[in-house]
């Protein structure tokens, strides 16, 4: 007996590892495909749809030449006041996306009218953005760095990563049937396409080639990375390829595209890996400062840290620091991994190089004087108010001093028409400010003629400011 009970736990421990296992089969199963169908983007996909609406948008005449001139003049006046709101406004009309797409589409189906067609409107919407933004900065009388127009003089890596990622959602987007617009339309925004053109013609405006050249830059870095991602999902999709009827010719244009892709990838990943670089430079050196350069009395007045030269610079105020606790720094300094090459240089306020002297010429002047005319509105605003509180406190006084009995005997004996007579403060505000004003009430004989009464109430009004020395008094009946 116990041998067939072990003999029949034996099966029943197969059968149910064997379920076990077709359950965990199953949900495995299920859920890869569940995955599969949330990311997959293939099946909505309409590639004939998408390659003909990215042709149209490629074009640049007639209305969407008014459109980005239009769009160029709003971006200027945005930038030059530094309101974010209009610049983003700008973005939104201007057509500057549908050559860059086309770009990496035509290169990615070996379609060369299309390049040819995509390379000369993207030139023309180009020259034509500077040309326009150059004309409105030379007219326009605000010639002021702001900070929207600095934002847009150089490229860091935030912007690689979002022309990256916003033209990764752009193309999806063209992809799908059925557009989606909201998304083409937060895509302009990211991006910014529009803002780096006009810095371009505001720099060749003020005569700044810096600005123009770091503008250039950054529009070339979206424009590249817009037309890869658009390359890389039309690969990825599978669009189909331009078919021509000559093979030398097709073989020809397909190498022609290949050649073109390796020349906008490569130097594209360098770019990317020499901006991180940089990014994780500037952060590791402002991380350093803010968690080692630390001194009883001291104040960090400025701190610059320059990737090319390897160097970080530290303008101090306050109590002079030590030399051997300028040491302890530097050597903390070699001992981070990323900046373990770098130079630090100290400079404090007794030293009498030029750069400390041009710091404290300079910027701490600037923010002296800044936060004295602060200070000194501040002050000003405060003393208006309490001017405005003494004197209603003032006319309050006056009129608790006042000797009731004695002003109340003098005005029955002036007006005996008048039957009762009190007084009391009525404070009244306009939401900005408060007053307190004195009001006498009176009561007159209902026989005495109402001709009399404003007459005689005119009198008694000018009697008793004289002699309460206000300057406001109301009487009311």
């Amino acid at each position: 007996m116990d041998t067939i009970d072990e003999t029949t736990n034996d099966e029943n421990s197969v059968i149910e590892e064997k379920e076990f296992d077709h359950v965990k089969d199953s949900a495995w199963k299920g859920i890869n495909l569940f995955f599969k169908e949330l990311l997959d983007i293939s099946k909505d996909t309409d590639r004939e749809a998408t390659i003909e609406g990215v042709k149209k948008d490629i074009s640049f005449k007639g209305h969407n030449a008014w459109i980005l001139i239009f769009s160029v003049f709003v971006a200027s006046i945005g930038l030059n006041v530094s309101n974010t709101a209009v610049v983003i406004g700008a973005m939104l009309i201007s057509p500057l996306m549908g050559p860059i797409v086309g770009l990496g589409l035509s290169v990615a189906i070996n379609d060369v009218e299309t390049l040819r067609k995509s390379l000369i409107n993207l030139g023309v919407m180009v020259v034509l953005s500077v040309i326009t933004a150059y004309l409105y900065f030379t007219i326009s009388p605000l010639t002021k760095e702001t900070p929207e127009l600095l934002a847009r003089t150089y490229p860091t890596i935030l912007d690689v990563l979002i022309a990256i990622f916003g033209g990764l959602a752009l193309i999806v987007a063209k992809t799908k049937k059925g557009t989606m617009a909201s998304v083409i339309f937060g895509v302009a925004i990211a991006t910014a396409l529009m803002p780096p053109l006009c810095t371009v013609g505001y720099g060749l405006a003020v005569g700044n080639l810096q600005y123009a050249g770091g503008a250039i830059y950054l529009f070339s870095i979206n424009a590249v990375f817009i037309a890869l991602t658009s390359f890389l999902i039309a690969k990825i999709l599978r669009f189909p390829m331009v078919k021509y009827a000559n093979s030398k010719h097709r073989k020809r244009i397909a190498q022609i595209a290949t050649v073109i892709s390796v020349i906008v990838i490569v130097p594209s990943i360098i770019l990317f890996l020499n901006l991180l670089e940089i990014e994780v430079f500037d952060n590791k050196a402002k991380e350093f400062i803010a968690t080692n350069v630390k001194y009883d009395g001291t104040v960090i007045l400025k701190s610059n840290q320059d990737h090319d030269t390897d160097k970080i610079e530290i303008f101090l105020i306050g109590r002079l620091v030590p030399d051997i606790t300028i040491k302890k720094w530097k050597e903390e300094l070699k001992k981070n991994t990323v900046l373990e090459n770098t130079n630090l240089q100290v400079f404090q306020a007794a030293d009498q190089s030029g750069e400390m002297a041009m710091e404290l010429s300079g910027k701490l002047k600037f923010d002296i004087l800044d936060e004295l005319y602060e200070k000194n509105e501040q002050l000003l605003m405060d003393k208006e108010a309490k001017i405005k509180f003494l004197e209603n406190e003032l006319t309050s006084l006056k009129i608790k001093e006042l000797r009731f009995d004695e002003i109340s005997k003098e005005v029955k004996i002036n007006y005996s028409e008048i039957i009762a007579l009190s007084y009391y403060n009525k404070v009244t505000t306009n939401f900005k400010t408060t007053d307190t004003i004195p009001v006498i009430a009176i009561t007159w004989d209902k026989k005495y003629a109402k001709k009399n009464r404003e007459k005689d109430a005119k009198s008694l009004n000018n009697w008793l400011r004289y002699k309460l020395k206000l300057d406001t008094l109301q009487i009311i009946e």
